[in-house]
């Protein structure tokens, strides 16, 4: 995930611990590091436009994932809707918040959060509840489930344009690029793109060099029977790297995104910082009850009680808010 649902359906199926020892070079990396929980707050946790009400040159021909070129030629009603909320956020970004008439689960900043909501708790698209709202464009992610409900809403006429499902730093800007290019405002989607790029250099300088290089663990939590460590290609990884950290779950040499973990591979992979979503703090009694779960307490992290918990619906959706994620880790991580 970078997406819940895929953390889900991953922890189901992946093995239940790890067990290659990560090597560590105990060079004293808690130099740097707060001490006790913190709570990584953006500066502003609505989304800020570019523009205002920028007017859409269309008709526009787009690739979509699944369907082929598109063309878009009525962005008046907008539904964007993926699982983890980016592409409302860009498109509210991109100054076009006031054409959105729904929304998913996700996407729950304050300037969206008052809007119909056209996703279950589970994240998959109902299509009656996007029918009832007579969109144009539905734009959505190629992770959208059910696919059958995106192709019952592209048979009714709605015109859909589906967008890769990766998030991750490498591919933030053309995604911003992309979906500015569907909605014909092409200009304010260069501007998005050079706005979050100087927001992550400035998180960047907000890292100490050198950091001492900790080792970071990206938790994915839900009760205390569901315990997942994010690895590659979970998103956190980018984020990681960013704070000149080490992923655990990359070091401890895991295939997959996330994978459910033991105590005693939480001891063997030792980090010095937790980073969890709030919400999933929430689940086991916050910040301290983190540190109640199973092996944390004989970690590095869990001795000097570094928990750093953040939204949810902001950790690993990438788009327009990454440098200010960025920011607020770094400000919650390091002294």
């Amino acid at each position: 995930m970078r997406a819940w649902l895929v953390v889900v359906l991953t922890a189901l199926t992946v093995s239940a611990c790890f067990v290659t020892p990560i090597e560590q070079d105990r060079h004293s990396p808690g130099a740097h590091l707060r001490n006790g929980p913190q709570t990584a707050v953006l500066d502003d946790t609505d989304v800020t436009p570019v523009e205002d009400d920028p007017t859409s040159t269309l008709p526009v021909t787009v690739d979509s994932v699944r369907y082929g070129p598109v063309t878009v030629t009525d962005t008046s009603r907008i539904i964007a809707a993926d699982i983890s909320g980016t592409l409302g956020s860009i498109v509210f970004a991109l100054g076009l918040g006031s054409h959105v008439v729904g929304r998913d689960t996700s996407t729950a900043f304050p300037s969206a959060v008052g809007l119909p909501v056209v996703t279950n708790r589970g994240h998959s698209l109902n299509a009656e509840s996007v029918l009832a709202l007579a969109p144009t464009l539905l734009l959505v992610s190629e992770s959208t489930v059910p696919a059958t409900a995106v192709d019952q809403i592209r048979d009714s006429g709605v015109t859909v344009v589906v967008f890769p499902a990766i998030r991750d730093l490498a591919s933030n800007d053309t995604l911003m690029r992309s979906v500015a290019k569907a909605l014909g405002v092409a200009a304010a989607g260069e501007k998005l793109v050079e706005r979050t790029d100087t927001q992550i250099e400035a998180a960047r300088d907000l890292v100490p060099d050198p950091s001492g290089d900790p080792t970071m663990a990206f938790l994915y939590i839900r009760g205390r029977n569901l315990l997942l460590l994010a690895g590659p290609g979970s998103g956190a990884d980018d984020l990681i790297a960013e704070l000149r950290g080490r992923d655990a779950g990359e070091a401890a040499q895991l295939t997959g995104a996330f994978t459910a973990i033991t105590a005693e591979a939480m001891i063997t992979a030792d980090p010095d910082v937790l980073i969890v979503m709030t919400q999933g703090a929430d689940t086991v009694g916050g910040p301290d009850g983190v540190l109640t779960l199973p092996g944390v307490a004989d970690t590095e992290a869990g001795r000097n009680r570094r928990v750093v918990q953040i939204d949810e619906s902001k950790i690993l959706a990438f788009g327009p808010d990454v440098g200010l994620v960025l920011a607020a880790l770094a400000k919650a991580i390091y002294t």
